[in-house]
């Protein structure tokens, strides 16, 4: 409790601050690279502590560069070039090659 989370790994940095988020009882979450530079168990941690949020009625707001964790956790995905939306795909027609398409017009 009282270690300073500078010290911590990033995976438990990234777990201590969503600790935080989650005891705010917040309805929207915004996810910016949320496992990026984590090891693999941090980021199915991760990735579930998503998936309860959605459960108990939250919405997220994920930003990655990963694609394959946005095909993975992702609903609907708004693709961006340019700071400009450049389409949007729901999860049954998403497809890495679809993403990229958009993402260079």
């Amino acid at each position: 409790m009282k270690q300073n989370i500078a010290s911590l790994s990033g995976g438990n940095q990234q777990k201590v601050i969503l600790a935080r988020w989650l005891d705010s009882n917040a309805k929207i979450f915004i996810f910016d690279e949320p496992t990026r530079g984590i090891d693999i168990a941090a980021k199915a941690q991760i990735h579930q502590l998503m998936r309860q949020l959605i459960e108990q009625g939250a919405s997220i707001i994920m930003i990655s560069s990963e694609l394959p964790e946005i095909l993975e956790m992702s609903d609907r995905i708004l693709v961006m070039h340019e700071g400009k939306i450049t389409g949007e795909l729901n999860r049954a027609e998403a497809t890495e090659e679809k993403i990229i398409s958009l993402a260079t017009q």
